[in-house]
C-alpha cells in the first residue's frame, strides 16, 4: 500500500509543480516540491527510502526536463540519502527540522545545478544565479512547504499505523 500511495504522491507533486506552480510563479520561479517530497519522506522513513523516491522524483524531472537523463535522479538520490541520515533525530511534532532540512537541500540543489550545469560551460555569474534563482525558489519552497508538509506527515502516520495493524495480525 505504501508503494502506492507514495507513487500517487510523486506523481501528485510533479504535476502540480508543473501545471499549477507554473502559474502562480512569482518572477518565474516556482517551488521544488519534488525536494519537499524527498527530503520528508527522506527524514521520515531513512536513507533506503530517501534514495529510492529522490531517484524516481528526480527520472521523473530527468525525462520531462532534463537535458542529460540520470543527472536530476543522481542528485535527488543524494539528498534524499542525507536527508535519511536524520530520521534517527526526527520528531513529527517538530516542524524546525524538516523547514530547515528542506531549505538546506534546496540550497543544496540550487548550487549542484549551477555548479555542474553552468558553471562548467564558462558561465560565471553565480551572485546573479544565487540571488535571482536559488534564493527566490528556496523561500518559495519554504511557504509551500508550510501547507504541504503536515500533508505528508498525515499521510506517513497513517500509512505506519496501518503497517503496525497489519504486522500485529501476523504476529
Amino acid at each position: 500500500m505504501r508503494k502506492v500511495v507514495v507513487t500517487i504522491f510523486i506523481f501528485v507533486c510533479f504535476i502540480l509543480q508543473c501545471s499549477v506552480f507554473t502559474n502562480l510563479s512569482f518572477a518565474g520561479i516556482i517551488p521544488n516540491l519534488m525536494i519537499i517530497l524527498t527530503s520528508s519522506f527522506g527524514f521520515m522513513r531513512g536513507e533506503k527510502e530517501g534514495l529510492i523516491i529522490g531517484f524516481f522524483s528526480g527520472f521523473l524531472s530527468d525525462i520531462f526536463f532534463g537535458e542529460f537523463l540520470g543527472f536530476y535522479a543522481l542528485v535527488l538520490m543524494y539528498i534524499g540519502y542525507i536527508n535519511g541520515k536524520f530520521s534517527r533525530i526526527f520528531y513529527p511534532e517538530d516542524i524546525k527540522l524538516p523547514i530547515a532540512l528542506i531549505v538546506i537541500s534546496d540550497l543544496s540543489y540550487g548550487i549542484l545545478c549551477y555548479i555542474l550545469l553552468f558553471l562548467l560551460r564558462g558561465r560565471f555569474n553565480f551572485p546573479y544565479y544565487f540571488t535571482g534563482v536559488i534564493l527566490p525558489e528556496a523561500l518559495y519552497t519554504i511557504v509551500v512547504t508550510i501547507f504541504l508538509y503536515p500533508v505528508i506527515l498525515k499521510v506517513n502516520e497513517k500509512l505506519e499505523a496501518r503497517e503496525k495493524r497489519s504486522a500485529q495480525k501476523f504476529v
